[in-house]
């Protein structure tokens, strides 16, 4: 009987496996796609420009170039924009979150008039494209205020997002309203019970929230392109414009810019995955 039930076990995992197959190849498919760009960029950083320009394809460098990197890092001054990139982030960043925190707080706690009409307004917001804001940012910074050209100017017009009001919104409104109430018997009041109960119980949140806002900063192109002229407000994704000429493009070379510009962020990201998968399990309980 112990043997029938045995092999009646392993006929089930193997019937159990097998249906799960088809997913499985689907799961490695997508995960090849996905890295292929990886993969081609780190190998094309350490090949020759004629192996990177061959046909057919060369897969992998017969000799790896490692003078590759120091000949894109002074290329262009890189290292202005890698402090721009990072001032830049770090203030975006701090920012946003300081003002997510404060405005999810007020929806989601707070009782005033008008409340539910700046909370529609506020997610249709997210309905309109950022390209369409890009003149009125620019007449407001440029014009208005004076910034162009200045760190000021990549900072001020992303300080605020109407999308990670709205999502922490919800995860502070799946804190129980039991701890408000307790926070209020022991004389605490809205300010304490924000930063000592709301936060730490939301820190999977923010934390994803500011990986989000670090990767959208270090990553932007267009608005820094259109609102800097000097070498020494550049920021690192403008940086890779300077391996295309008129003569071509150092592929070569631009794949070794466009490594040391995505290494930080895949480092960053590597130290945080584990908040960000317990931040979005937890929005999908909650959900």
């Amino acid at each position: 009987m112990n043997k029938k039930k045995s092999s009646k076990r392993i006929l089930s995992r193997i019937l159990n496996g097998l249906k799960k197959t088809p997913t499985y190849i689907l799961l490695i498919v997508i995960a090849v796609v996905m890295l292929f760009p990886f993969f081609w960029m780190i190998t094309g950083s350490l090949k020759t420009y004629n192996e990177i320009t061959a046909n057919p394809i060369v897969w992998w460098p017969e000799t790896i170039q490692w003078i590759n990197y120091k000949e894109a890092l002074d290329f262009a001054p890189f290292d202005i924009f890698f402090m721009n990139t990072v001032i830049v982030s770090f203030a975006n960043t701090s920012i946003t979150l300081f003002t997510t925190i404060l405005a999810a707080f007020a929806f989601a706690r707070l009782k005033f008039r008008g409340q539910h009409i700046l909370f529609v307004l506020l997610l249709a917001t997210l309905m309109i494209p950022g390209q369409l804001l890009i003149i009125t940012n620019y007449k407001t910074i440029a014009v208005d205020m004076h910034l162009k050209d200045t760190l000021w100017a990549l900072i001020v017009p992303y300080t605020a997002s109407g999308f990670y009001i709205y999502l922490l919104r919800q995860f502070f409104i799946g804190i129980p309203d039991e701890f408000y109430y307790a926070a209020k018997v022991d004389g605490c009041n809205d300010w304490g019970f924000l930063w000592r109960i709301m936060v730490p119980n939301t820190k999977n949140a923010l934390i994803t929230i500011a990986l989000f806002n670090w990767i959208a900063s270090w990553n932007a192109y267009i608005w820094p392109l259109l609102i800097t002229d000097s070498v020494e407000k550049r920021v690192l994704a403008i940086g890779l414009r300077y391996f295309s000429n008129e003569t071509g493009t150092d592929f070569h070379l631009l794949m070794a810019a466009g490594t040391i510009v995505v290494l930080p962020l895949v480092i960053l990201y590597i130290f945080t995955s584990k908040y960000i998968l317990e931040g979005v399990a937890q929005g999908g309980i909650k959900g």
